[in-house]
């Protein structure tokens, strides 16, 4: 699961319950690539980048490169690895995608150019809910803003999953 942060899960077990050690899951080290969560229907056009947006990200990493910048976005295909998912300034950009299966290009949003024809976009939410081990029945009942948001924020679901599987597998033990 693509995550930047480190995160820190502490177990702990009351001296009554005789478990004297424990030892966490082992890192799966699975790379999930694009295709592996992207949605099996097209998307809305709304995902979509606009012409303008496109030539403003593109000139903006031009300008931080000749500065010797990194700046954080790249387009990934189905084959790609996708980075690390980030909320808050540029967060959503980080993870652009290749997807040519748009056939209206009418825009959903009030947007100032017409939609790429690359078939570039962002991801959805529900594909960032599947980068985080979120099942599929998991419904996303707010705002697209507010669930890229709590999905970027959110801890990994599998890295959770296993670490209680191994503090249930203890307290089976005794």
């Amino acid at each position: 699961v693509p995550q930047n942060r480190e995160r820190i899960f502490i177990v702990g077990f009351r001296g009554d319950l005789g478990v004297d050690s424990f030892e966490y899951p082992a890192p799966t080290n699975s790379a999930v690539v694009f295709g592996d969560v992207k949605e099996p229907q097209p998307v809305s056009a709304k995902y979509y980048l606009s012409t303008q947006y496109l030539q403003t990200l593109i000139n903006h990493k031009k300008r931080h490169e000749s500065k010797g910048n990194g700046f954080g976005y790249e387009i990934i295909s189905d084959e790609g690895v996708a980075n690390a998912i980030v909320v808050g300034g540029m967060g959503r950009e980080r993870n652009l995608v290749y997807d040519h299966r748009l056939t209206d290009f009418t825009p959903q949003t009030r947007i100032k150019s017409e939609i790429n024809r690359e078939g570039i976009r962002k991801m959805t939410p529900r594909e960032w809910a599947r980068l985080q081990g979120f099942p599929e029945d998991f419904k996303i009942v707010v705002a697209d803003i507010s669930a890229y948001k709590q999905f970027g924020n959110s801890v990994a679901i599998p890295a959770i999953q296993a670490t209680a599987e191994k503090v249930l597998g203890k307290l089976r033990l005794r």
